[in-house]
């Protein structure tokens, strides 16, 4: 099984988890389980920086869908940023740019939250 980490850092009110391997089927629980604690924590303004993973499987790509009407209805949101092509070819496939915010540097949605 590949490797999967997430690391978050806070700047001001906005939290950035930073995603590193895999993300499938069997490491979407580790997402689902950040997600949880930042809504637990009434964290709603959420980066997710995409620059060291190298892949993201359907049922990842779900947490994001599982997550954002939550996070949405609390008055946050939740941007993305630093994905490379093979990346953002499945969320743009998916439709995803339409529903998320999709940047190339982590400064912008941090920008755009403040």
């Amino acid at each position: 099984m590949e490797e999967f980490n997430i690391s978050e850092k806070t700047n001001n009110d906005v939290t950035i988890l930073y995603l590193e391997g895999f993300l499938d089927a069997h490491t979407s629980v580790e997402l689902e389980k950040s997600f949880e604690k930042l809504i637990g924590e009434n964290k709603y303004k959420i980066i997710v920086n995409f620059e060291k993973l190298s892949y993201i499987s359907s049922a990842g790509l779900g947490v994001f869908m599982a997550y954002i009407e939550t996070i949405r209805n609390n008055s946050g949101d939740i941007k993305l940023c630093k994905m490379s092509d093979k990346i953002y070819n499945i969320f743009d496939m998916l439709g995803f740019p339409i529903l998320f915010e999709i940047y190339k540097e982590e400064v912008e949605p941090i920008d755009k939250f403040n």
